[in-house]
């Protein structure tokens, strides 16, 4: 069997609410889900979801080669745009295409993904994260109790620039989520909006009178003295690593103990989540993966390795066009018994229904604020108001 060929579309995630963070949000609620479709001398497709980015620049390490050699191919995608580097919008590339190749490879064995990467029980352990800073208070009990319905007991909150409102919102998140457990784990995450004596000042305050199970991304991805420094100065875990991309990003913050749990971008893929969460598991550190709505796959993958915590959920919901084999359940997903990682397209249907979405507007949460990390006082300064 050989690879012939590929195809990209988009469609789009309608998240029936404003999600963004601390940088920024999209009040529309809808953002766009590039699809990568791999194509083969069989017939068999294989699906990638979550970037479309290099595609072009990185299909010719995959054209005419079988699709069962999965990490393989991976390691030929990297040494394709060698000389420019991976890292960035080229390694969500890599991300669906790899996706794509587990698809295949779990189709051709008959096999449901998890089981083909060696899992044994198909239960993921999930957290409730609605990406909620535009979400008032009434809007944001309302989505934590739709998840205390379904079972959660920790959840997520983005915050970051106001002490009191983080406070209350997580005290509103932990009351729902109390009719399961009598100690909620509650997470503040702050999108790398901080520098190091904020950060500490910050969640100290926090912790006077709230059990905050980890604080997320509080510095800058890269700053591994800076995330030790404040691991050892907090109660909460650190937690971070979610855009970092390659195993050589994260081994600065493991070697100055940096990193509490280790986290990882759904969207960079099945195969750099494995690798990653062999490197954390080397350091008896725990492996999260953040933000499935991008990569389902890696929901199969976590149930293969030995050190996964937890799972991010964001949404209840697909991307228009997109079926997803699995349940939301107890606080958690259980996966399905579909060959491959479960996820179908109904491409007539998308493109029958396009709408343009996007994840990078100006003010959209993958925007870094101007004075971000510089200010004083939360409410910002003159010359942020201005832009």
């Amino acid at each position: 069997m050989k690879i012939t060929g590929y195809r990209c579309i988009r469609t789009y995630r309608d998240w029936g609410r404003p999600i963004g963070d601390v940088n920024g949000y999209i009040d529309s609620g809808l953002t766009e889900v590039p699809i990568v479709i791999l194509e083969t001398d069989a017939g068999i497709t294989g699906i990638g979801t979550g970037s479309d980015q290099d595609i072009d620049r990185l299909f010719p390490a995959l054209e005419g080669e079988d699709p069962r050699a999965v990490t393989a191919l991976y390691d030929r995608m990297l040494a394709r745009v060698f000389k420019a580097g991976h890292a960035g919008a080229t390694f969500g590339g890599i991300g669906a295409l790899d996706m794509a190749l587990w698809d295949l490879k779990a189709k051709i064995a008959g096999e449901p993904l998890w089981r083909l990467l060696g899992g044994r029980d198909r239960f993921v352990s999930g957290y409730a994260s609605g990406l909620d800073i535009a979400l008032d208070d009434e809007k944001l009990a309302a989505f934590y109790k739709t998840m205390a319905d379904l079972g959660f007991t920790s959840a997520k909150l983005k915050g970051g620039r106001d002490l009191e409102a983080d406070r209350r919102r997580l005290q509103i998140i932990g009351d729902e989520l109390r009719s399961n457990t009598r100690h909620p784990a509650l997470m503040l995450d702050a999108n790398e909006s901080w520098n190091l004596k904020q950060a500490v000042r910050y969640v100290t305050a926090l912790e006077s009178d709230t059990d905050l199970t980890w604080v997320e991304e509080p510095l800058r991805r890269w700053d591994a003295p800076g995330h030790a420094r404040l691991s050892s100065s907090v109660r909460a875990a650190v937690a971070t690593g979610e855009n970092l991309t390659g195993l050589e990003q994260f081994r600065p913050l493991l070697d100055a103990g940096g990193v509490d749990v280790v986290q990882v971008g759904c969207v960079w893929g099945v195969t750099h989540f494995l690798r990653v969460a062999n490197l954390a598991h080397a350091h008896d550190l725990p492996i999260s993966p953040v933000g499935l709505t991008s990569n389902q796959a890696v929901a199969h993958a976590a149930t293969a390795v030995p050190n996964h915590m937890v799972t991010e959920v964001q949404d209840l919901g697909a991307p228009f066009g997109v079926t997803i084999d699995q349940e939301i359940v107890d606080g958690g997903i259980v996966l399905g018994d579909e060959p491959g990682h479960g996820v179908s397209v109904d491409e007539d249907a998308i493109l029958a229904s396009q709408r343009s979405a996007s994840w990078l507007v100006p003010a959209g949460p993958h925007v870094r604020p101007q004075r971000a990390g510089l200010r004083l006082v939360a409410e910002g300064d003159r010359a942020e108001r201005a832009l």
